[in-house]
C-alpha cells in the first residue's frame, strides 16, 4: 500500500503565471477567489488597478480607501473600496508589509528621461515599457481606454514620509518571496504592470518579475480580520454582500 505522504498536495489553485519584468497582465476574479501576489527575486513593484467588470464606471477609490481606515499605504487587514463604497479587494495576508498608494506609474517621456534610449528597434523585445502604455494595453482589452486611467497601488514598494516632509522611496521593502493575498469578495477585474516604481532611485532600467495564482477559497473566515480592522471596512463589505445577492 502507498504511504500517503508520497501522494501530492492538492491545493485550489486554478491558475499560475509570472508576469516578465516589463510585462503586463489582466484577469477577471470571481467573487470568492483569491489572487496571490510574489516577488520572486526581491525588489519588484507591481502597479495594479482594479473595476468592477459588470459596471466599468466603478472603481477603485484609493483616497477613500486610505482616508476611511486612517492609513498612507496598504497591508494585511485593509481593504480597497471601490467609489460606490463596495470592496473590491481584501488585503487577507502580507508578508511584505507596506505597498505605496501615492507613486502611480511613468509614462514613455518620463522613462525615456529617467534610462535614456530603450527603443524597440534597437533592443526588440527588450525595449524600454511604461507603466501608462502597458495599462492601456490591458484596458484595451476590456474597451477601455485612456481616460479610465486611475491610480494604482504599487504592490512591493514602499514610498514613507521623510524629515521635511518630503516623500521618500525606501529600498530593500521587499525580499525574495514576499508575498500578498488579495481576496475579491465580488467580482472584480484587476490589471497589472511589473515596472520599476517611478521613485526608484536607480537609473538602470531593470524591472523584476511577479508570480500571480488564483484560488478559489472555501473559507470567507479569511477576511475577519479586514472586517474588524474599522467600522468602515465592515459597512463597505455589507454593501458588497448587498450587491452580489
Amino acid at each position: 500500500m502507498a504511504n500517503p505522504a508520497e501522494f501530492p498536495t492538492l491545493t485550489a489553485t486554478l491558475y499560475r503565471e509570472t508576469i516578465p519584468g516589463g510585462g503586463h497582465r489582466s484577469l477577471i476574479l470571481r467573487a470568492g477567489q483569491k489572487l496571490r501576489l510574489t516577488d520572486l527575486e526581491g525588489g519588484a513593484n507591481l502597479s495594479l488597478m482594479a473595476l468592477n467588470p459588470r459596471q466599468m464606471t466603478e472603481r477603485l477609490n484609493l483616497p477613500d480607501s486610505l482616508k476611511a481606515q486612517h492609513t498612507a499605504y496598504v497591508t494585511a487587514g485593509h481593504c480597497l473600496y471601490s467609489d460606490m463604497g463596495r470592496v473590491l479587494l481584501a488585503v487577507t495576508d502580507d508578508t511584505c508589509g507596506w505597498h505605496d498608494c501615492f507613486g502611480g506609474v511613468l509614462n514613455a517621456a518620463e522613462v525615456h528621461e529617467k534610462y535614456g534610449d530603450g527603443r524597440f528597434g534597437d533592443l526588440r523585445n527588450d525595449f524600454y515599457r511604461n507603466g501608462f502604455e502597458n495599462l492601456l494595453v490591458e484596458m484595451g482589452k476590456w474597451n477601455l481606454d485612456a481616460p479610465d486611467i486611475q491610480m494604482v497601488v504599487n504592490f512591493f514598494s514602499k514610498v514613507a514620509v521623510a524629515d521635511g516632509g518630503f516623500l521618500e522611496f525606501v529600498e530593500g521593502n521587499s525580499a525574495p518571496g514576499s508575498c500578498v493575498d488579495l481576496y475579491a469578495p465580488m467580482e472584480t477585474l484587476v490589471v497589472m504592470t511589473a515596472l520599476q516604481h517611478p521613485m526608484d532611485p536607480s537609473p538602470h532600467y531593470a524591472p523584476k518579475p511577479v508570480e500571480f495564482s488564483v484560488e478559489d477559497v472555501r473559507d470567507t473566515s479569511i477576511t475577519a480580520a479586514c472586517r474588524q480592522s474599522c467600522a468602515e471596512n465592515g459597512r463597505a463589505f455589507y454593501n458588497t454582500e448587498l450587491f452580489c445577492l
